[in-house]
């Protein structure tokens, strides 16, 4: 046994008590997926287990039919009101034509993980501050966050950690990094409207084809701070029909963007809204942009990362560095719209094949482990 900072006693024997709930958490999450902002199955459960641990609960956070599930527990004490967090929802597949649900992004670790650090600080306690779980949806979606956010039931948050599982080329079993830093990403539709006319008399006409081709060519051209990992870049096309012969009037492009910092996006797409304008312009053509959804680069305070390390080194006995990928997650529209400070832990699993593959697993070992590094990081603000 020894002495954290938070005052929380750190036994290195394994907590037996603790392994058997999170895993049989796991098991019941895991065999009832639920698509984003449908997870009421899911819901319920946790909703029911938080109020068994003497929680302050609030349902339906995201709207009269939401799934959005929130836990306090106040001190009644002075101090930082800190939060965990955690996704909810399962990955669509097809297979002969059916649809199937599937927990292959590890949103069911994640509840499960978070849910059984809930369990053991409830029966542990809390010195000084607050203390709120957020069980949040459709974060496959990228706007499960937001509609939390929206509802106002988060607005006192100080401090909100975020966790999910990695890929083994990542990080294996046993390991975990403080840090993992996601970019920015956005989806892009541009819609281009030109003047249909028959091709003996392509003059007569205003050619959308061609304007793709240009808008193509000035998106290709933009530049930005290239010691940023950064792309855009046109990922879908349709122009024109059946009839060969026939000057198109319409078409459509959709794009990717990406970049590892929040000021390379927005350079990138202020750069985009000129090449799109004026090379349709250059042809006679309009063109109009939807920027249909996308999320923020990560944006963590040192003190979380740190504090991180510390939690980490204490459960696992070392840590990885900071993780740089950049895949996107709707977790970084806490510290844009909330103005809050965030930290994110990327645990290792031995996770195969991959995330969002359909047979994905992971050694459910890693659950337990998940958990420990939560409940000190939780401890070491509140205990």
């Amino acid at each position: 046994m020894r002495l954290n900072k938070g005052g929380f006693k750190m036994n290195k024997m394994v907590d037996e008590n603790l392994v058997k709930y999170v895993n049989e958490v796991f098991e019941k999450l895991h065999v009832i997926p639920e698509i984003a902002f449908e997870e009421y199955k899911t819901s319920a459960f946790i909703a029911s287990e938080l109020k068994t641990f003497g929680y302050e609960v609030t349902e339906k956070v995201n709207g009269p039919e939401g799934t959005g599930v929130i836990g306090v527990l106040d001190s009644g004490n002075p101090g930082v009101v800190f939060a965990l967090r955690a996704d909810m929802d399962a990955l669509e597949f097809e297979k002969n034509g059916e649809k199937y649900c599937v927990h292959a992004c590890g949103h069911d670790a994640h509840s499960s993980m978070v849910l059984a650090a809930a369990k053991k600080i409830a029966e542990t306690g809390i010195k000084s501050g607050k203390f709120y779980v957020v069980f949040q949806p459709a974060e496959e979606r990228l706007y499960g966050a937001t509609s939390m956010i929206e509802s106002g039931k988060l607005n006192e948050i100080q401090e909100m950690v975020g966790i999910h599982l990695r890929p083994i080329q990542e990080a294996k079993l046993g390991q975990a990094t403080p840090a993992l830093v996601h970019g920015a990403s956005n989806r892009i539709d541009i819609s281009i409207t030109g003047l249909n006319s028959h091709g003996a008399r392509p003059h007569l006409g205003v050619n959308a084809a061609e304007a793709a081709v240009v808008i193509i060519n000035a998106i290709n051209s933009i530049k930005a701070n290239p010691s940023v990992s950064h792309s855009i870049k046109v990922t879908g096309i349709k122009v024109g029909g059946d009839t060969f012969n026939l000057i198109p009037d319409k078409g459509t492009l959709t794009l990717d963007a990406r970049a590892q910092n929040n000021d390379v996006m927005e350079d990138m797409l202020s750069k985009l809204k000129l090449a799109v304008e004026f090379g349709a312009k250059s042809v006679g053509a309009e063109a109009k942009i939807d920027f249909v959804g996308g999320v923020p680069a990560a944006e963590y305070t040192d003190e979380l990362i740190e504090l991180a390390r510390e939690s980490i080194i204490e459960v696992l006995g070392d840590s990885l560095d900071i993780l740089v990928t950049p895949g996107g997650e709707d977790f970084h529209f806490y510290s844009k719209n909330l103005k809050i400070k965030t930290g994110y832990v990327g645990l290792g699993a031995d996770l195969t094949p991959g995330l969002h593959h359909p047979e994905m697993t992971f050694d459910k070992a890693a659950l337990a482990k998940g958990v420990s590094i939560l409940v000190d990081m939780t401890l070491k603000k509140l205990g």
